[in-house]
Parts: structure tokens; sequence; C-alpha cells
């Protein structure tokens, strides 16, 4: 059984991008810049941008972080996002979730530009990818789909791929970018009958639902390519993804570890939106 390193992709990924900024820095260019919209003192959501901070920096790429307040105003809030839409200097924005129940995350995230939404969440952005169209594509599919890259998996042709799971930032998007790549793709859910059953079927298998270890051995054909994408906390406070790990290992081909699967990807193709950003603004000018 292969286990799928995504922090070893993840920095396979990092490198290139470093190297490509450091060409733009020797080369007197301007330097990509990502940055990241952070409201109140939420603990984790301050964790996620300490993250990507770094991350920009291991890579030379400039970021910064506008920090405002639990009370701010959905006006203000969009206000902010408009400057940073007109700012010539900016080529990603990510408003960092969740947000105060005061906001409109829906509005939020419609009022980002498209051109600057590393994120790939915003309906234009998401039409594209539907239709076939060069889009900003969300950040953990995209990761899902280089992690396949990496074990070979580049033609998914002729495979079956289930997706447990139908959330806009991963289900929907994973299912469109599968299928852009010949795969046969089924979406699942908490409501789909006979689950397992389904899953038996696949040749790979992405789970993204959010409940604990709900994957089995038994769920899994041998020598099926299983990603796990969930984050959970078991009964004993230990981290943990939608696949039993330990059983799960013992009849797939290949399956992603929780932590270091494709979290760190996550972040990796947000630093690779945001330069791709930088180039279509370069590009354009």
């Amino acid at each position: 059984m292969q286990i799928i390193n995504g922090k070893a992709i993840a920095q396979e990924v990092k490198d290139g991008l470093c190297r490509k900024i450091e060409t733009l820095r020797q080369q007197g260019k301007r330097i990509p810049k990502l940055s990241v919209v952070l409201i109140g003192t939420h603990a984790a959501s301050a964790t996620y941008v300490r993250n990507k901070e770094r991350a920009c920096a291991a890579i030379g790429m400039e970021s910064d972080t506008i920090r405002l307040p639990e009370t701010i105003t959905q006006e203000e809030l969009l206000a902010q996002i408009e400057q940073l839409n007109e700012d010539p200097m900016v080529d990603g924005i990510l408003v960092q979730l969740p947000l105060p129940r005061q906001i409109d995350e829906r509005k939020v995230l419609n009022a980002i530009d498209p051109g600057k939404d590393v994120d790939g969440f915003h309906p234009v952005n998401i039409g594209r990818l539907l239709i076939g169209e060069p889009a900003s594509v969300p950040c953990t599919p995209k990761g899902i789909i280089r992690m396949l890259e990496a074990i070979g998996l580049d033609d998914l042709s002729g495979r079956h791929a289930i997706v447990i799971g139908r959330s806009n930032i991963v289900g929907k998007p994973i299912a469109l970018l599968l299928l852009a790549k010949h795969a046969t793709v089924t979406i699942a859910h908490s409501r789909t009958a006979d689950l397992s059953a389904l899953c038996r079927e696949a040749d790979i298998v992405i789970a993204a639902v959010g409940v604990p270890r709900l994957v089995k051995a038994d769920w899994i054909k041998e020598d099926a390519v299983v990603i796990d994408v969930g984050i959970n906390r078991d009964e004993n406070g230990k981290l943990c993804g939608d696949v039993d790990f330990d059983d799960v290992k013992n009849v797939a081909q290949a399956l992603s570890p929780v932590p270091g699967g494709v979290g760190p990807m996550t972040i990796a193709m947000l630093l690779s939106n945001t330069l791709a950003a930088y180039e279509e603004h370069e590009g354009g000018r």
C-alpha cells in the first residue's frame, strides 16, 4: 500500500513556485501578492492565516493580513474588498471563513474580483469550471488532482470515481475536475442509500463528508485509491479523517493520511492560484 504523502507533494509544488518567484525577482519585476482578510479572533482562523503567511514567506511571495474587528458591518467589509479589488499590487484576495453572524458570506465572496478569487469560490469561476473554461479552481480539489497525478493517475479514462460529499468547496468541484479527466463520477452524500456498496464499485474513493472514520475496509475494493479530505476529532479528541486509515490501509492500493495528506496541498494550491492570477494580471497590462 502506497501512502500518498501530501506534505512532500506540496513541498515540490512550493519549490517550483519559489523558483519562479526568484526568477521574477532577478528580472526586477513585481512580486506576486496575496491579501488575506481576517475578521475577529477565532483561534482556528488565526492559525490558518498564520500558516498562509508563513507559506508565502517561504516561497518569497508578498502577503499581508488585514485584521478587522468582529463587529464590522457588511458595508464596511464590502468596502474593504472593493479597495483590494482596485489595488493593482494585489493579485489574490482571500477572506478567511467563517464570518461573523451579521455578515452574508455569499455576498462577500461574490464581491471579490473573479480574477483575484484565489479560493475559486466566485460563481464566475465555478461556472467556468463547469463548462471547461480556464478558471481559478478551488484549492482543495485542485490539490487532490495533483495528488492523483503524483501517483501516476494522469488520465482517468475508464475509471470509476466516487465522491462522498457534495459541498461547494470540495465535493462538487472535485467531481467536475474528475469528469474533465474522463472519469465516470458518482456523487454520494449522507443521504445516499447503500453507500458502502457504491464505494465497493469505485476505483477512486474521495471522502469529504465530515464523519470520523466513516469509510471502512469492507467499503473499498482491492487496489482502489482512497483520498481522505476529512478533518475531524474522534471521541478521544484525536485528529482523524473520514477514512478509517488503519482498517483501509490493508486493502487500498494508495491512501492519503490525516494529517499530512490533503491539508498541505490546499495551501500549496492557494499559492499556485495566486501566482497564476499574477501572471494573468501582468499579461493583461
